[in-house]
């Protein structure tokens, strides 16, 4: 059932990240009046509370859900990085355990849902790994790192260089540099080469749903059957003519198939 309509304007939240104090962006969006949990929407690692676009309000207004997105450290009109911070091999770590948890806990948010595309699907996994969740739905998450992920990643740079790639991210941040450099430096860290959260996966309690494109030019199915093998309770969706971004390749598939997911694992009842 549809409930009703509303998004509500953009608004900030203070939060500490190690130490330091930042500005989030967030908006809420879908069904106001939704006893449902709230759907939180984690973008990929360039993308950005407005990247999203049209996506998560269709969804929720589709499925009578309550969203909430925002736009992490570095990225839209959040707190930009300083040019000479780099960020550590634990950025997705530091999102999942100590700045998602903030958020939310000052929105007054307990065991949401979760929706993360890319690096915010990483996030929604470690998340629920070590947080209560009511469920997690992850669009091309990253679980390791593999040679096609870092050989893509390699190519971003040389286009954010060359092309015009910097000014087309300016639309969505505040600023481009940061967004792209925290993303990009990181990842082609020699050090984040062995990065990975494998062994999480079997700390995962709540349902899950994990998607990707067979075209993703980020990363091959075995980042989504290693979820599979590891927490038996996942359900996979393999697309075909979609790439790394199912909500922009495949929007009325995925939203669709999340929305029948999220009602057929209702939240558990807890005392």
């Amino acid at each position: 059932m549809v409930g009703r309509r509303h998004t509500e304007p953009i608004q900030f939240a203070e939060l500490t990240q190690q130490g330091r104090r930042m500005r989030l962006e967030y908006q809420w969006v879908g069904d106001a009046a939704s006893t449902q949990p709230v759907l939180v929407f984690l973008h990929d690692g360039l993308g950005s509370l407005a990247m999203w676009k049209n996506f998560p309000r269709r969804l929720c207004e589709a499925h009578g859900l309550r969203g909430l997105m925002y736009s992490r450290y570095g990225y839209g009109q959040s707190t930009p990085k300083p040019p000479e911070e780099r960020w550590g091999v634990d950025f997705l770590h530091v999102q999942a355990r100590e700045v998602l948890p903030q958020l939310l806990a000052g929105l007054g948010i307990e065991r949401p849902w979760l929706y993360g595309h890319s690096d915010g699907g990483s996030i929604a996994l470690l998340y629920a790994a070590s947080h209560p969740a009511s469920g997690v739905v992850v669009a091309a998450p990253h679980i390791l790192v593999e040679d096609l992920t870092l050989a893509s990643i390699e190519n971003a740079r040389g286009s954010y260089e060359s092309t015009d790639l910097r000014q087309r991210l300016g639309r969505y941040h505040a600023d481009a540099d940061s967004a792209f450099r925290g993303w990009n430096d990181v990842w082609l860290d020699p050090a984040f080469r062995a990065w990975t959260i494998e062994d999480e996966m079997p700390r995962l309690r709540c349902p899950v749903f994990a998607l990707q494109g067979l075209d993703d030019e980020y990363g091959t199915l075995e980042q989504i059957r290693g979820i599979a093998r590891r927490a038996p309770q996942t359900r996979l969706l393999e697309l075909p003519h979609c790439g790394h971004a199912p909500h922009r390749d495949q929007p009325d598939l995925v939203i669709d198939e999340v929305g029948r997911f999220i009602a057929q694992n209702p939240p558990a009842v807890h005392p």
